[in-house]
């Protein structure tokens, strides 16, 4: 199959005259969300009340999107649930894993992790006491750290302020030569690139949808277990959803099977339905063809900002194999620049304490979008428009 990407972008609703480089933190809304979220709502909900959970099939839409996501990411059928946050399925993929390496006690990161993973790390070893530890390393150190010691590897893909990318493969190799097990973070990686979670015999993989995979503000979160764990992770957070028999009503907890035991609550239905409706993209486009894209994209963004504005400095890697769909740029005044720009039509973000982090989609981004943000870059800079007290103050999300 080889991507239209006009109609993958005629998919999306995307405001008139907005260059959208936002996309790895928030997605756009994708056309077919409204109608799919009214039929839930008014035909479903509205008319079928609590019967929507048997004759609408709300129960098993968990399942049924954590399969479409799963072949996005080279998982197994059955090994991927929708459901919850990612930091709870964070905390509940290591403290399975932590589990099945008995005798050890380390947890090993990165210092580019995302911090409300190792915020989460953190409160499982406070918790369980006993010697554990989170033990974090410099990005490039990761795979020279992993030794004896290590129960499990906890890894983001794609370092979400530098889009430096992890090489899944060797490092998930590297950790069951040394006996430990790994949990990846696809957060920036889903959507983006293509990841091989089979293939790599990865054991635990979690990520968000609302950034590439387009659910919307305070989408559902997934988990995958490999299938050689299934039977034996334990759901530290066992729910009753993860129940082997829910509405058996057991006072006492039995997991379900597989990947099942990974629910917790009650599945954000609406949420569901949105992400199901916005995953519809992915029948006619290809995750190789979205790579080569964004590749051409990041690589004609870096030239141009270079060229255009020799004051920033490329903070991500220069080989685009080395790095996910993003491109970012530091400044000591990133944060007044990103809103000069976000004034003028070009969205992008800011992460401190200077990063100037733009994503590229090229389900709906173009390279039109791609020049015309490098041209009001370099106005921006040229001028030094960011220079103004308005722009420096910050707003509660940046």
């Amino acid at each position: 199959m080889t991507t239209d990407f006009a109609a993958t972008r005629a998919m999306f609703e995307l405001p008139e005259g907005i260059v959208y480089l936002d996309g790895n933190s928030l997605g756009p809304l994708p056309r077919a969300v409204p109608e799919r979220l009214r039929r839930t709502v008014e035909e479903e909900w509205g008319r079928l009340l609590i019967g929507g959970w048997n004759r609408a099939g709300w129960m098993d839409l968990p399942r049924k999107v954590g399969d479409r996501v799963g072949r996005l990411i080279g998982a197994e059928p059955g090994t991927v649930v929708m459901g919850d946050t990612l930091s709870i399925k964070v905390y509940q993929s290591l403290a399975a894993a932590l589990e099945m390496v008995p005798g050890r006690r380390v947890i090993l990161s990165d210092t580019g992790n995302f911090p409300s993973d190792l915020y989460m790390a953190d409160g499982l070893v406070r918790t369980l006491g006993q010697g554990y530890a989170v033990r974090t390393v410099a990005p490039e150190e990761v795979e020279a750290a992993i030794g004896p010691e290590v129960a499990v590897l906890m890894l983001t893909e794609v370092d979400y302020r530098t889009g430096r990318r992890h090489d899944m493969g060797r490092l998930t190799a590297k950790a069951h030569a040394a006996g430990a097990l790994t949990v990846w973070d696809l957060a920036h990686s889903a959507g983006a690139l293509p990841v091989d979670l089979a293939g790599t015999r990865a054991d635990f993989a979690v990520g968000c949808s609302y950034k590439y995979l387009n659910s919307g503000p305070g989408g559902p979160a997934f988990i995958y277990v490999a299938p050689r764990h299934a039977e034996a992770a334990r759901p530290a957070l066992s729910g009753w959803l993860g129940h082997a028999a829910p509405f058996a009503f057991d006072l006492d907890y039995r997991p379900g099977r597989g990947i099942e035991r990974m629910r917790v609550g009650t599945p954000p239905i609406l949420q569901l339905a949105a992400l199901d409706a916005a995953m519809d993209v992915w029948e006619i486009a290809d995750i190789a063809d979205v790579r080569a894209r964004s590749v051409e994209l990041t690589q004609a963004f870096i030239a141009g900002v270079e060229a255009a504005c020799p004051e920033l400095a490329l903070a991500s890697p220069r080989d685009p194999e080395a790095r996910g769909s993003q491109v970012s740029f530091r400044h000591p005044e990133g944060y007044a620049i990103m809103q000069a720009l976000i004034a003028r039509g070009v969205i992008g973000d800011f992460r401190a304490p200077d990063i100037l982090r733009f994503g590229f989609a090229p389900l709906y981004t173009g390279m039109g979008e791609v020049e015309r943000a490098v041209a009001v870059l370099a106005e921006v800079m040229a001028g030094r428009l960011w220079d103004r007290d308005d722009y420096r103050r910050r707003a509660a999300v940046t």
